[in-house]
Order: structure tokens, then C-alpha cells, then sequence
């Protein structure tokens, strides 16, 4: 057990940390351990326990030390240390209870292990450990009743295969059951978080250069450092590696597709997008970052006793939720670092990080496969009520950055923009309003195209996705959504980054891969702030955010899968049902959180609840009782209410006793009525039950309700004395 802990823990960690190595040489020495401590077990092996406390000391120092290297995140210091001591005590191992703890540490080990697993890398030894854990339990506790057998035969006919692989797959079913209804609740109530181990910088840090090793430049793969000296259209062929939008200048007259990888693994409290940068100027076939120069991007410092970075954010009056992400890599990405908008701390292992004008974070180095980082983000929900309300007063630093088009097509775009505004069966009065109807339409009017020639030296993207292809590639629909809200006065930009992801209900991670990046529209209200819409048909107009919970994630993956299965109106008249409940639930818990109020009325509901669901099952029990009693031969219905009466009056029928030693046994505890009348049922069963003899049962039923009055006489008697 503690072998396969110690194994686990080295696999887990292998996904997020370089911690590899640690089972080469732990197992094969506790094993050597064991078998002398097994030898030695009848000597008193002094001199070997004077070594394994120096061992113990020494394990310490070096557990202090790697404390102060990781002190951002302790498990993995806190598991070897677990390990160097299992090692060394496997060298004095004399007494039972030594077994004990042994196979505490190997489930602390797993616990550690299955907090660190990012993969279902993990699974495969949980369930070796949990077979070698349950013959093991059997041995220790036949051995602590004293059922010692002398032969290993005898021993393995209660270890026997069928009976051990029953016992584990009721087991393991149970455990499924468990983790399928088991809510999702947020994790990371503490505030430490995972970060990787402190990276010095050997050059100084230039917060205006963005390292992409996979952009294009002049249709050579990987040719340029992306800083943004690259051409702002032209043909080109995309990087099958690494997505071409994460670059100070974005050319969107590029063809290809990438080859499907995993990035990185995240683990959140909300679904939502992975946000990389952000581009305010547009170029007619691509978009660049107007203010990218070093005295226009932020360069932050963290002290050096955290690793924290306090990020700036912006005033707004949209209500938020902090957010906690935590982002482990698993391919090189350049140097831009995703997270959920909008930042408002970052937990990052180098000594300086930077944020630029669109709120995109950035580190001064490339993030390198295996790096861990936290981001906490002040999500704001998105209140289309509150959205309405937003006006057009737009302040001087917003009008000059995010309105920004070419002269050359503005007119033009306006005219179309507002034609397919027209067909609108409600004005559009906000916009808010318009934001919406014109992504949506977008959507319903324009198709994803498949093998779309290249742009011309100078024709607009956006030109000839209205009026020439109808169309275009996905993230040409958030560039013709970003232009034309600017074209009728609505400040927006382009944003890209990752989109959530697959979610792995097993290890609680999104699993991100190169093909999730895409592009999409943030659109500016005033005074609430920045706001995605998502133009791309198949997409859902928003991507997810704080609204969409994972407390229940499993079972909503188990339903969608069991309602492929389904007729679709069945489908469709549960998928309501399960909406209105979940609205009402929603609705209950915000009523129910908000002040003392809220609180004081949620406990009074939860104990009205948990009345009503002790009085339907005492009425379940009683029905089934009285349905029992139905089926059963008239006076072995007496009988069974008799004995039902006698065990809530605290004497219950032992089962070695037979019906007359049970009533000689109740006639010293009870009445002399009482007595004679339990007597008489139990005789009568006898005879009927042993000697085919039909007894009266109109008077034995009058001796049961006697009985039962005598009981509601005398409330207060006790049932026998003591």
C-alpha cells in the first residue's frame, strides 16, 4: 500500500512539476527495509534506530529547505517528507501496529497524489491500491479476533477470488454512485495557491515584446520573434502548432489549419474564456495593439517574500465574484498569459510581470511546458438589464482608441450594418441591444466557409465578408462584429484567447487544447465595462462565465449522454422540467444568502424540509409495513404486530428464542394482562405454525388491541422494571 502511494504521488506530480524519480529508489529501498527489519525483527537494534533518527533529522533539514523554494504550495515537500520517513522506518518495523501506520502514510500518499493528479493517469492505482487494501484489511482484522489459521489453504478460502472481486466491484460501483451525485462545490478556500518554483531572469525584461515562436512571417513557419515587425496582410500559411493571434499584429489573410494538442490544464470555480490579449486597431486585414510600446505597458514588481502580483483594474458598476484559476502547462506557449477577465491578482514565479493597455497579461519569459500559475479575476456577471442602462456618453480615452476604421470602407460598412439592423422586429434603443441583435444576426445570415480564396493586396476582410463570400473563417466573424458596432458608434475591440475547454469530472480539470483558441468581439458599456459576444454560428452568444456552474457537472454530462438515447420530445419536456427546478433552486439559495434575514429563513425552510422528509418516510415505512402485514396468513399477522408492539416497548425477540421462551421471558417484565395475552398469541402461533390448528382470531385480535389500549392508559408506565 504504501508502494503504490509512493508511486502514485510520483506519477501525479510528474503532471504539473519536475518530481519525477522519487519511486526509482524509495520502493526498492523500503522493500530492502522491510526484509531486514523483518530479520532483525527479535533484536533490539539499537545502533540501527540511533541511524534512523540522524535520518529523520536529516530528512527534516531538507524538508525545511524545500518548504522556503516552494512555500507557495507545500504538498509535494509535505509528501516527500512522508516518503523519506516511510523509508526510514520500514527499517524498524516490530509490531502489528506498525502495519497501521504504514498504511495511514500509503493513503496519505493517495490523498496527495489524487490533489496533485491532473490525469486519469491517477486512476489506474487507486483502484490497484484499493485491491491490495481490502485483503489486507481482512487479514489484519481476522488476526486482531484471533481467527489465526494455521494453513494459507484455509486462509484463502476467505480470500477467495469471486468473494474479493464481488467485494470490489460493490465497492468501486458505490464509490461511482457517490462521486456521480457528489456537487462540485468551489475549491481554493485558502489563499495559497499553486505556483511553480521561482524563475530568475538572466536579461532584462522588455514588457513590449511578445515571443511567439510559431508565427508566421512571410509565409515561413516560425520565422519571426513576433515584436511586431510582421506585415499587417498578405497571404500566409498558419503555424500547425501554435495559433497565429497571439502576436502584437494579427494577419488574418493566413490558411491552414492546426494540428489538435494540449496546452495546458486548468482548474476554476466557473467555466469561462481563457483570455490571451486584446487589439484595438484594425487594419483592414488584420488588427494590431496601437499601445505597445514599453512606456505604454505596465511593467508590475512582486515582492520578494510573495508571489504575488497586485494587477490594476478598472471602476465599474457591474456586481463581480472572484474567480480562482490555477494554469499548469503542458506545451510552450509564448509569453502571454492567459486568465479570465478581468485579473485583479496574479501568482506568477518570476519577479516581474506586465499588463498592457487591453488588459492582457504578460510574463518575461516564454511559458515553458510544466509551469504552474494562479490567476484570482473579479468576474462581473452579465446583467442585460443593468446593460440597458448604459449610455453614450463615452469618455475621451475610449472614443480615440476603440471607434477607430478606415475611412475608405466606413460609409459603406454603416449602410449594411444598419440595413441588417432594420430587420429587427423591435427598435433597437440601447447598445446593448444592438451589441445583441447584430451578433446574433451575424449567426443566422453569414456561413463558416471551408476553402476561402486569399484576400487581394487591397481588399478589406470585412468588405468581402458582407458583400463578396457571405462568410468567412470563425475568427472573420468577430472581426466583421468588432467593425461594424464601431461603423454605428459603439466602442469594441477584438479579443483572443482560449475557449474552456473539455471538462474532466475525474481530476476537476478543463482540459485546453491549440484548436480551442479563437477569436471573439468585447464590446464596451459604460460604466459596466467590457462585455465578449461570441459572432461565430454553432457558438453560443456568450461564452461561459460565472452563470455556469459546475457543482453538478457530472450528472450534466451523464444526462446529455443518456439523452442522445432519448426521443427528442421526451428530451425536451425534461430538459424543461430540469430548468425550472434548477431556476427555483437558484432563485431559493440567492434569497436564502442574502444577510440574517436570508439566512434565519433558510434554516427555518431546511428544518420544515427535513420535517416533511422524516414524516413521508415514517409514512412510506408505515405503508410498506401495512402491505407486509397484508400479505401475510391472518395470525402470523397478529403474531408480527405483537412482536412489532414488544420491540418499541424495548424488548426485542433475539432470534435463538423460540415463540414460548420468548413469552416466559416477557411474562417476568410485563403485567400479569399483558403477560397471559402474549402468551396466548404466541401459543396459538405455535399450534397454527407447527400443528395446522386454526385458533380463534377475533379473540386473539381483541387481545393484541388490548394490549395496545393498555399501552395508551398508562403513558407513563414502564414497559419492565430494571
Amino acid at each position: 500500500m504504501v508502494t503504490v502511494g509512493i508511486i502514485a504521488t510520483d506519477v501525479a506530480a510528474a503532471d504539473s512539476v519536475n518530481f519525477q524519480g522519487i519511486s526509482l529508489w524509495a520502493v526498492p529501498l523500503s522493500f530492502v527495509g522491510a526484509t531486514w527489519s523483518a530479520y532483525r525483527r527479535r533484536y533490539r537494534n539499537i545502533a540501527a534506530k540511533f541511524c534512523i533518527a540522524i535520518g529523520m533529522l536529516i530528512a527534516l533539514a531538507f524538508f525545511f529547505m524545500r518548504l522556503w523554494t516552494e512555500r507557495n504550495d507545500t504538498r509535494l515537500a509535505l509528501a516527500l517528507l512522508l516518503i523519506h520517513l516511510q523509508v526510514l522506518h520500514s527499517f524498524d518495523l516490530p509490531r502489528r501496529k506498525d502495519l497501521g501506520y504504514s498504511a495511514v502514510i500509503g493513503l496519505i500518499l493517495l490523498g496527495v497524489a489524487a490533489t496533485l493528479s491532473q490525469t486519469l493517469a491517477f486512476a489506474p492505482l487507486l483502484l490497484l491500491f484499493l485491491a491490495i487494501a481490502l485483503p489486507a484489511l481482512i487479514l489484519d482484522y481476522r488476526s486482531r479476533l484471533g481467527l489465526v489459521s494455521q494453513s494459507f489453504t484455509k486462509i484463502g478460502l476467505d480470500l477467495a477470488p469471486k468473494r474479493l472481486g464481488a467485494v470490489l466491484l460493490v465497492t468501486l460501483s458505490l464509490g461511482l454512485t457517490i462521486f456521480t451525485l457528489l456537487p462540485r462545490m468551489p475549491g481554493y478556500q485558502l489563499r495559497s495557491f499553486p505556483v511553480s518554483s521561482p524563475i530568475k531572469l538572466t536579461e532584462q525584461f522588455n514588457s513590449s515584446t511578445i515571443i511567439n515562436p510559431g508565427y508566421v512571417q512571410d509565409g515561413q513557419s516560425g520565422a519571426g520573434t513576433a515584436t511586431g515587425s510582421n506585415k499587417d496582410n498578405g497571404p500566409g500559411t498558419v503555424d500547425d502548432e501554435f495559433y497565429y493571434g497571439f502576436n502584437s499584429t494579427v494577419n488574418q489573410n493566413l490558411r491552414g489549419t492546426m494540428k489538435p494538442k494540449v496546452v495546458m490544464r486548468v482548474r476554476s470555480q466557473a467555466p469561462g474564456f481563457w483570455r490571451v490579449l486584446a487589439f484595438d486597431r484594425y487594419t483592414g486585414q488584420g488588427w494590431n495593439i496601437s499601445r505597445n510600446d514599453e512606456s505604454q505597458v505596465q511593467t508590475l514588481q512582486r515582492p520578494d517574500w510573495s508571489f504575488r502580483f497586485y494587477l490594476p483594474s478598472s471602476v465599474t458598476l457591474s456586481k463581480t465574484r472572484d474567480i480562482i484559476q490555477s494554469y499548469t502547462l503542458v506545451a510552450n506557449l509564448p509569453n502571454l498569459i492567459p486568465a479570465m477577465f478581468e485579473a485583479k491578482e496574479l501568482y506568477f514565479p518570476t519577479q516581474q510581470a506586465a499588463i498592457d493597455a487591453e488588459g492582457g497579461l504578460r510574463s518575461p519569459v516564454p511559458l515553458s511546458e510544466g509551469l504552474t500559475y494562479t490567476v484570482i479575476s473579479a468576474v462581473p456577471y452579465r446583467d442585460r438589464t443593468l446593460w440597458r442602462q448604459s449610455s453614450t456618453a463615452y469618455p475621451p480615452y475610449i472614443r480615440d482608441y476603440y471607434l477607430q476604421l478606415p475611412e475608405k470602407i466606413s460609409p459603406r460598412i454603416r449602410q449594411q450594418t444598419e440595413q441588417l439592423l432594420a430587420t429587427s422586429p423591435k427598435p433597437l434603443t440601447t447598445p446593448s441591444e444592438t451589441a445583441l441583435y447584430l451578433a446574433q444576426a451575424l449567426k443566422q445570415r453569414y456561413r463558416v466557409a471551408l476553402d476561402l480564396p486569399f484576400f487581394s493586396e487591397d481588399e478589406d476582410l470585412v468588405e468581402a465578408f458582407l458583400f463578396k463570400y457571405a462568410g468567412g473563417y470563425p475568427d472573420h466573424f468577430a472581426t466583421a462584429l468588432t467593425v461594424m458596432l464601431r461603423s454605428v458608434g459603439i466602442p469594441s475591440r477584438l479579443v483572443m484567447g482560449f475557449g474552456s475547454g473539455e471538462f474532466n469530472p475525474f481530476t476537476g480539470y478543463y482540459v485546453v487544447k491549440n484548436t480551442d483558441a479563437y477569436a471573439m468581439t468585447e464590446v464596451y458599456f459604460h460604466k459596466y465595462g467590457w462585455f465578449a459576444l461570441d459572432a461565430i454560428p454553432g457558438h453560443e452568444l456568450m461564452p461561459p462565465s460565472i452563470e455556469e456552474s459546475q457543482t453538478f457537472g457530472v450528472i450534466r454530462q451523464f444526462w446529455n449522454w443518456l439523452a442522445g438515447w432519448l426521443p427528442s420530445p421526451l428530451t425536451g419536456l425534461l430538459n424543461r422540467v430540469f430548468e425550472w427546478m434548477g431556476t427555483v433552486l437558484g432563485e431559493l439559495i440567492a434569497y436564502f444568502t442574502q444577510g440574517w434575514m436570508g439566512l434565519l429563513a433558510g434554516l427555518g425552510a431546511l428544518t420544515g424540509l427535513g420535517f416533511l422528509g422524516w414524516l413521508s418516510w415514517s409514512g412510506w415505512q408505515t405503508w410498506c409495513y401495512r402491505r407486509w402485514l397484508s400479505k401475510l396468513p391472518p395470525i402470523e399477522s397478529v403474531y408480527q404486530q405483537m412482536l412489532r408492539w414488544l420491540e418499541t416497548q424495548g424488548f426485542r425477540k433475539s432470534a435463538y428464542l423460540t415463540p414460548l421462551e420468548y413469552a416466559r421471558a416477557c411474562s417476568d417484565r410485563y403485567p400479569p394482562a399483558i403477560a397471559r395475552a402474549i402468551a396466548e398469541i404466541s401459543q396459538a402461533y405455535v399450534t397454527w405454525r407447527y400443528g395446522g390448528q386454526l385458533p380463534d382470531l377475533s379473540h386473539l385480535k381483541q387481545r393484541l388491541k388490548t394490549m395496545q389500549h393498555h399501552r395508551r392508559q398508562k403513558p407513563g408506565r414502564k414497559p419492565f422494571d430494571s
